[in-house]
């Protein structure tokens, strides 16, 4: 594959690396029960997909009532989490295929995530993709999460390289808005189907609808070629 010269790649985490969403539901479900909201749906659990935590976590105190300090929730989810991502996180196929092609062709490549530094690290390292991934930032690092710029441009920031030469690879829509935001092109991967036809996926320069059972290495490989430059 040629053509990619000049371009850097920037993903997200949670839902378009890997599906750690399942694990994000249950530690959310078990920290929630543990102060006192004994119901948390899946349905629920959608509100906050590409949310950053520590924002999600402000929204649960609004919306439950919760009397506990955002930290202390934090360090509470972070921790429950961690426990869940150790034991097992999947990383989509083609995602792995995808990262796999761009480090052979030495594409400067990110992980932008609203999740915690140490969660990042750790499902990193458990999926193996801590070897080609090695520049990431935590929304904790930024001063504001997505549908804020802020995590992304300092990824590109870390990269040494113009917005305008960033590719960002998302599955949300605050993460998509994101991108826009940064002067980013993005190629969007819905993690919820019916978010596809959210207005910030308009946006997308590559909208992949039928989410990762759609997505292959190829077509954004092929796409990413006749972009670049």
């Amino acid at each position: 594959m040629s053509g990619l010269g000049g371009i850097s790649v920037i993903f997200d985490l949670d839902g378009t690396l890997v599906d750690s969403e399942p694990n994000y539901y249950e530690a959310g479900r078990l920290t929630l029960a543990a102060h006192g909201v004994p119901e948390f749906s899946w349905a629920e659990h959608e509100r906050y997909v590409g949310v950053s935590t520590r924002e999600t976590i402000a929204l649960w105190r609004r919306r439950y009532g919760l009397t506990s300090s955002v930290p202390d929730l934090l360090a509470d989810l972070d921790r429950r989490y961690l426990e869940l991502a150790r034991a097992g996180t999947h990383a989509y196929p083609g995602m792995r295929a995808f990262v796999e092609r761009l480090a052979a062709e030495r594409v400067p490549m990110a992980v932008a995530s609203g999740s915690s530094r140490e969660a990042i690290a750790a499902v990193l390292a458990g999926t193996g993709l801590d070897a080609y991934l090695r520049t990431t930032v935590s929304a904790d690092e930024v001063e504001r999460g997505k549908p804020a710029p802020d995590v992304f441009l300092e990824a590109a920031r870390r990269l040494g390289a113009a917005p305008a030469d960033c590719v960002v690879v998302e599955d949300a829509a605050p993460g998509v808005a994101a991108a826009h935001a940064a002067g980013m092109r993005c190629l969007a991967v819905p993690y919820l189907a019916g978010q596809a036809d959210a207005p910030e996926f308009a946006t997308a320069g590559l909208l992949v609808r039928g989410g990762q059972p759609a997505f292959t290495a190829a077509g954004a490989l092929r796409w990413l070629a006749g972009r670049s430059g």
